[in-house]
C-alpha cells in the first residue's frame, strides 16, 4: 500500500512539474543502477523543488533525508513519514538533537541492505548561489557505516547536479545530470577512515563542479554572474557555460524573448483565487531558495481544484461538454504559457 501511494503521488508530482516547469533536461541516466544499494548526492540551490526533480526523473523509488524543522508539526511529519522522507538533524537544531541521528542512520543502514536508494544534499543546507559549496562528511558516514554494518554490501554513490536558468522564477528551465558511479568499497580502507572520507568528499565535489555551472565563490563571482547574465546565457547548457567560465571569454548573446502577455492576462483572470492565495502566501516566504517549492506546492493543489470547480459550473449552465472544452482550453493556455514564455537571466538576490 506504501508503495502504491509513493508511485501515486510522484505522478502527481510528475504532472505538476510538466506544468510548472518549461524544460527539464536529464542526462546520465544509464549512469544508475537497476538494482542495489545507491546513495544519490545532490547539490541544493532550490529547496524541495531539488528532491522532486530527483525522485521524478529516475525509476528508483527513493528515500529522503531532509532537515529536521520540516518535520515540526505532528500532521506532515506523518504525510512527509509516508513519502520515505526522514529528518536529519543539524547543529543549529540543537546539541542534543544530534543523537537522534544515531537512529536515523541506523535506518538507512537497514535502506541501503535492502538494495534500496537514499537521496541526501550533501553540501548539508540549500543554497541559490551558481557555486558547488564544500561537501560535508555526513554522507560518508551513512555508506562507510553501511558497510561496517553489513561487510557484503556493495554501495554506489551517483552525485547529481541541478542546474536552473531562472531559480524562483516562473516558469523556468532545468538541467539534471546523473554522474558516474563511484563504488564505495573500492575506497574504504578501516584503517585510514579520513583519508578514505576526504577521498570519496573530493570525488563527488569534482563530479558536481562539472555538472552543474560553478562559479568559484571568490572576488570575481559577482563581475561573472553579471557578465553571464549580460549575454543571457543559456545555464541548462552546462558544458558550454562553464567553458566560458574557465576561459574569461564571454560572448554576448542577441537577446530574443517571447512575451506572451495576452495568454498570461488571461490565466490570471481565470484563475484569480489561486494566484490570490499565491501571493498572498508569497509575501511571507522570506527564504528566496523556498519561492519555487511554496508556489510549485500552492499551484498543484489549488490551480486543479479551482479549474474543476469552474468546470463543474460551466456545465451546469452549458451542459458537460462545453464544461470539458473549457477545462482542456484553461490547461491548453497554462501550458503553452509554461513551454513558451522566456525570462531573462537575471542576477539572484543572496
Amino acid at each position: 500500500m506504501k508503495t502504491l501511494w509513493y508511485y501515486s503521488f510522484r505522478i502527481l508530482v510528475k504532472t505538476g512539474l510538466f506544468f510548472y516547469i518549461k524544460k527539464i533536461k536529464v542526462e546520465g541516466k544509464a549512469n544508475i543502477p537497476k538494482k542495489g544499494a545507491v546513495l544519490f548526492a545532490v547539490n541544493h540551490p532550490n529547496a524541495l523543488i531539488d528532491p522532486l526533480l530527483v525522485a521524478t526523473t529516475n525509476r528508483r523509488m527513493q528515500h529522503f533525508l531532509v532537515r529536521a524543522a520540516s518535520f515540526k508539526n505532528p500532521t506532515i511529519k506523518k504525510l512527509l513519514a509516508t513519502l520515505n522522507l526522514m529528518p536529519i538533524y543539524r547543529i543549529r537544531d540543537g546539541v542534543k538533537e544530534l543523537a537522534k541521528n544515531e537512529v536515523i542512520f541506523n535506518q538507512c543502514f537497514s535502506i541501503l541492505k535492502k538494495g534500496q536508494a537514499l537521496m541526501i544534499f550533501p553540501e548539508g543546507s540549500h543554497n541559490i548561489k551558481r557555486t558547488v559549496r564544500p561537501i560535508s562528511k555526513g554522507f560518508t558516514r551513512i555508506v562507510f557505516g553501511a558497510i561496517d554494518e553489513y561487510p557484503d554490501l556493495k554501495v554506489t554513490v551517483i552525485p547529481v547536479g541541478i542546474t536552473y536558468q531562472n531559480p524562483s522564477e516562473y516558469p523556468t528551465s532545468v538541467s539534471i545530470k546523473y554522474g558516474e558511479p563511484i563504488v564505495v568499497n573500492d575506497l574504504y580502507d578501516t584503517e585510514n577512515i579520513p583519508a578514505a572520507t576526504l577521498s570519496l568528499r573530493t570525488q563527488v565535489r569534482d563530479q558536481l563542479k562539472n555538472m552543474v555551472v560553478h562559479i568559484p565563490n571568490d572576488e570575481k563571482y559577482h563581475d561573472t554572474i553579471d557578465h553571464l547574465n549580460n549575454a543571457n546565457v543559456n545555464y541548462t547548457e552546462v558544458h558550454a557555460v562553464n567553458k566560458m567560465i574557465s576561459g574569461g571569454d564571454i560572448i554576448p548573446k542577441h537577446k530574443k524573448y517571447h512575451y506572451w502577455l495576452p495568454i498570461k492576462a488571461l490565466i490570471v483572470l481565470n484563475s484569480i483565487i489561486p494566484w490570490f492565495i499565491w501571493k498572498r502566501i508569497a509575501k511571507k516566504v522570506d527564504e528566496i531558495e523556498f519561492v519555487d517549492t511554496f508556489r510549485f506546492g500552492i499551484n498543484v493543489v489549488t490551480f486543479p481544484l479551482f479549474y474543476g470547480i469552474q468546470s463543474w459550473v460551466v456545465s451546469l449552465f452549458f451542459g458537460w461538454k462545453i464544461g470539458l472544452i473549457y477545462l482542456g482550453i484553461s490547461l491548453l493556455l497554462l501550458l503553452i504559457y509554461t513551454k513558451f514564455e522566456s525570462i531573462p537571466s537575471k542576477s539572484i538576490p543572496e
